[in-house]
C-alpha cells in the first residue's frame, strides 16, 4: 500500500547470516537511513533488498506458483484451499480484496521499492573518501550501489507490471517517501503500462551508468550479495545481469532492435551452460526465507506432458504406448522437471504429475538466466523478420530455436519458417518448455501475443490475464 509507513518498510531488512556470508545484521534504525547514515547501515539496507525481491516468490500464493497456475503450467490441488482452482482457474476476474487471490504481488515489491529509495537518498549523505573504510564510500562504491539498488527497483516494478498489466501501476516510487499523512495528491499516480515500462528501462540504463561508472573506478560493492548472485558479485559482471533484464523488458515492449543491443552486453553466451544467472536464492537458517515450492499439492498441468514433443531417439516401446506418453518418451526438458505421482482430484482438476525443478527447501529460482537470452534473441529476431539460420556471430531466429530444441530439449530441428506467425508459435513452445514453473513466462508471454491459453473444463474456466489493483490501495487513494 502507498501509504505504509517507512518503519514498517525497514522490516525487510534483516537477513540470516547463512544466506549472505555476513554476521547477523541489526536493522538499521529510520533516523539512522534518513538523516545520518553511515556505511554499514547503508550495506545492510542494500543487502535487504536481496531479501525484499524474494519475497513473495516461493510461496503456494506466490509469483511463480499462481502465474504458473495461470498459465496453465501448474495447478495446486489441496483439500485445505479450494481457490487456487475456484478462483485462478474458474472465475472471471480476481478481487482486490482477497490478498493472496487477487491482491497480492503489490505490498511486497512496493516495500522493496520504497526501502530502495531510501538506500538511493541515504548513499549521497554517506561522506565520500578516497579509499574504501568505515568513514564513507569511495566515488566508484558509491557508483556502485546506486547500479545494484536501481536495478533492483527495476525488478520489483516489472513485477507489479507483469501481473497489472493494462491496470496500471504506480511509477513515481519518490513520491511522498518521507510524508506518512500527506493529503491525496501527494499519491504517485496509477499510470498506464507503457509509461511504467518506460520507468523500468530508465532505472535499468540509468544503473548500466552508475555500474560503468563503478567498474571505471575499479570499485567492489562494498557489501555481500546473495548465493544466487555467484559470478555476477562486481559491478562489471552484474551489468551484464542488468542488461539481460533489459532485453527481457526491451522485448516485452517491443523495442526488439534495443533486444538485441542489449543482448549484445548481456551475459548471453551459448558456449556457457543455459542455466548461467542470476538467481533469488534462500536458506534454511533461522528466520531464513526458504523454497516452498517443492510440496505435492502443487501438480503439473497435465497438458504440459501431453502436448510435448516425443524425443527422435524414444524407446521403441514409445511408438506403441497409450497417450499421455511415458516420460522418458518426450523433451528432455520434461524429463528433467516432471515427475509421475500418485492422481489427485480438485474439482474435476486431476494431474498424477509433480514437479522437480526445485527439490530443496533452499533451492534457488531463476531470476533471468542464459537459456532465456538465447530465445529472448530469437524472439527479437522474430519481430524483425530475421527468421532464418543467421551466421555463428549473428544467429537468426531459427539457429537460435534449434540449438535450444537440440541442446536443451534433445529435439530434432526444425526447418525454415514460413511465415513470422510460425516462427513466434515454434518460440513460444520452446519458451514454454525451456523456462517452465520459473515465473509465470507462459502467462505473460500468451497475454503479450494474444495467443489463447487451453480451457480444459469448457464452459467452466476462464482466463484470467491481469491482477486487479489491490482495494486497500484503491480505497486509500478515494
Amino acid at each position: 500500500m502507498t501509504r505504509l509507513r517507512i518503519a514498517a518498510l525497514l522490516s525487510c531488512l534483516p537477513l540470516a547470516a547463512c544466506e549472505f556470508d555476513v554476521p547477523d545484521l541489526n536493522r538499521p534504525s529510520l533516523d539512522q537511513i534518513l538523516s545520518n547514515p553511515n556505511p554499514s547501515a547503508v550495506d545492510q539496507a542494500a543487502t535487504g533488498l536481496l531479501a525484499g525481491a524474494r519475497a513473495d516468490i516461493t510461496q503456494r500464493i506466490g509469483y511463480v506458483s499462481e502465474l504458473g497456475i495461470l498459465g496453465r503450467e501448474a495447478l495446486v490441488l489441496t483439500g485445505s484451499d479450494d481457490r487456487f482452482v475456484t478462483l485462478l482457474l474458474n472465475s472471471p476476474s480476481l478481487d482486490g480484496s482477497t490478498p493472496n487471490f487477487g491482491g497480492n504481488f503489490w505490498v511486497a515489491p512496493y516495500a522493496n521499492l520504497r526501502n530502495a529509495d531510501l538506500v538511493l537518498k541515504a548513499v549521497d549523505k554517506v561522506p565520500t573518501v578516497p579509499a574504501s573504510g568505515p568513514a564513507g564510500f569511495t566515488d566508484g562504491e558509491k557508483s556502485a550501489i546506486k547500479g545494484f539498488t536501481k536495478t533492483i527497483m527495476a525488478l520489483a516494478l516489472l513485477e507489479v507490471i507483469n501481473t497489472r498489466d493494462v491496470n496500471g501501476a504506480a511509477a513515481d516510487i519518490s513520491r511522498n517517501i518521507d510524508g506518512v499523512d500527506s493529503p491525496l495528491g501527494q499519491f504517485a499516480p496509477i499510470v498506464g503500462k507503457d509509461a511504467v515500462f518506460t520507468k523500468i528501462a530508465s532505472l535499468l540504463d540509468d544503473a548500466k551508468t552508475d555500474l560503468t561508472a563503478a567498474v571505471a573506478a575499479n570499485a567492489s560493492f562494498p557489501f555481500p550479495l546473495a548465493n544466487g548472485f555467484a559470478g555476477f558479485n562486481t559491478p562489471a559482471q552484474f551489468l551484464t545481469a542488468n542488461r539481460a533484464l533489459m532485453a527481457r523488458v526491451q522485448v516485452y515492449r517491443g523495442q526488439f532492435s534495443s533486444a538485441l543491443q542489449a543482448l549484445s552486453e548481456s551475459f548471453l553466451d551459448s558456449t556457457a551452460p543455459l542455466s548461467t544467472g542470476i538467481y533469488h536464492s534462500y536458506g534454511l537458517g533461522s528466520g531464513d526465507q526458504t523454497n516452498d515450492l517443492n510440496t505435492s499439492e502443487i501438480r503439473v498441468h497435465p497438458l504440459t506432458v501431453s502436448e510435448a514433443e516425443t524425443l527422435p531417439n524414444a524407446p521403441a516401446s514409445c511408438a506403441s504406448a497409450t497417450p499421455p506418453l511415458p516420460l522418458n518418451c518426450l523433451d528432455l526438458r520434461v524429463q528433467a522437471k516432471v515427475a509421475t505421482a500418485a492422481p489427485t482430484t480438485i474439482l474435476m482438476e486431476t494431474s498424477g504429475y509433480v514437479f522437480t525443478i526445485y527439490p530443496n527447501k533452499d533451492s534457488p529460482i531463476p531470476i533471468i538466466r542464459n537459456e532465456e537470452l538465447i530465445l529472448l534473441r530469437a524472439e527479437a529476431n522474430i519481430g524483425l523478420n530475421n527468421l532464418g539460420l543467421g551466421t555463428p556471430a549473428a544467429p537468426g531466429a531459427l539457429g537460435d530455436i534449434n540449438f535450444i530444441r537440440q541442446n536443451s530439449g534433445g529435439l530434432n530441428p526444425v526447418g525454415p519458417f514460413a511465415s513470422q506467425a510460425a516462427a513466434l508459435d515454434e518460440l513460444l513452445k520452446q519458451k514454454r518448455y525451456s523456462l517452465l514453473f520459473e515465473g509465470g513466462h507462459r502467462w505473460i508471454d500468451a497475454r503479450r501475443y494474444g495467443k489463447p491459453l487451453p480451457i480444459d473444463q469448457p464452459g467452466v474456466q476462464y482466463v484470467i490475464l491481469n491482477f486487479p489493483i489491490p482495494t486497500a490501495e484503491t480505497d486509500a487513494r478515494h
